[in-house]
């Protein structure tokens, strides 16, 4: 008998903190930069200056290994700054977008 798969949508959110946790279970060390509402409660905005818009949502760093990881949902696309982010850190390290269905791959990457 054939096992049937749901798909279910996890919010970015959700998604960020099972890696977070996973990652902090293996002895990562994880950066953040979480939005923050604006003073007059009318945008979710994150602090950036000079380049930083569209830095990853994710750096994780052990040992000798550096990650940048932008988090998405499986529909999630990427915007032209978190595009040109990505291209430029693949020059030196490893950045790759992640997404649900790529849970696996996660894993196998987080407890090595």
């Amino acid at each position: 008998m054939k096992k049937k798969t749901q798909n279910l949508a996890v919010s970015e959110k959700d998604f960020m903190e099972q890696i977070v946790s996973l990652a902090h279970l293996y002895q990562w060390h994880v950066a953040h930069f979480r939005p923050a509402w604006s003073r007059d409660g009318k945008r979710c905005m994150t602090a950036v200056a000079a380049d930083g818009a569209g830095w990853p949502d994710l750096v994780l760093v052990k040992g000798n290994k550096i990650l940048f990881w932008e988090v998405k949902t499986d529909k999630g696309v990427l915007s032209s700054a978190q595009w040109d982010w990505m291209m430029r850190l693949k020059q030196v390290a490893q950045a790759e977008v992640v997404q649900p269905h790529n849970w696996e791959y996660i894993q196998e990457t987080l407890t090595k």
